[in-house]
């Protein structure tokens, strides 16, 4: 009897450890939350901004012999907006459009001789973009081109002078880095050729050629701020940052 009373004991209190083991807190780490990696930057989208530089003109001699062109190498300052729209074709490269229009103070002096100077009151450009992002994509090279249209204004001295909408073409680069989710800052370079066609100014016996071309030089530096609105869906990867 001795034996059995000790055993039903010893189960007991070995039924009683269990018991209070099982109560005690569990010395497990409870599995860490789920943190989704981050979005992926892309420069997919529609953006805005503005930009504020510098240009000036290269010399130019299609005038008239008795009438070439001087002081058309002055320089001005250029500054306006731009609008366009980036689709980020892979994580490396990037296409897009852009348009912009600019006011210019870009030009030769007032001429009181026989010379010619040009001035370039305001233009604008329609232009294809293409290029490259670098350092996790938010840096983008890029190569540009395309249309350009503007104000050629000429001034012949004393036998007065004509304005005219001109058209012609542009291209050049830069670089545009995103500081910030949407933000951006770029520096640009461009060069732009601009003709038209004016009327004869006649100086006895002879008559002014009235064909001109302005080629323009530009730098300048703008921010961007782009928009989350997407005209097609991201590819795979390229989730809208």
């Amino acid at each position: 009897m001795k034996k059995r009373a000790f055993g039903f004991a010893v189960a007991a209190s070995l039924a009683a450890l269990s018991a209070s083991a099982a109560d005690l807190p569990s010395r497990r780490e409870p599995p860490p939350a789920y943190l989704p990696p981050p979005p992926v930057f892309t420069w997919t989208g529609i953006y805005v901004g503005l930009n504020l530089g510098g240009g000036w003109l290269d010399r130019d001699d299609y005038g008239h012999w008795l009438a070439p062109s001087s002081a058309s190498n002055t320089g001005g300052v250029v500054g306006g907006a731009q609008i366009g729209y980036n689709y980020q074709v892979t994580p490396l490269f990037v296409v897009g459009l852009e348009t912009d229009f600019q006011g210019s103070s870009v030009g030769g002096d007032a001429n009181q001789g026989w010379g010619v100077t040009r001035s370039v009151d305001w233009f604008g450009t329609v232009r294809g973009r293409a290029g490259v992002s670098m350092l996790n994509a938010q840096l983008l090279l890029y190569g540009t081109g395309g249309f350009a249209y503007g104000d050629l204004s000429l001034n012949y001295g004393w036998f007065g002078s004509q304005a005219r909408t001109g058209t012609g073409w542009t291209a050049g680069g830069g670089l545009e880095y995103a500081f910030l989710p949407n933000w951006s800052a770029k520096v640009e370079y461009l060069y732009t050729n601009i003709g038209a066609n004016y009327d004869s100014i006649y100086v006895a016996p002879f008559i002014i050629e009235t064909q001109q071309r302005a080629h323009l030089n530009t730098i300048r530096a703008g921010v961007n701020y782009r928009f989350n609105w997407m005209l097609a869906p991201p590819g795979p990867a390229m989730a809208n940052y």
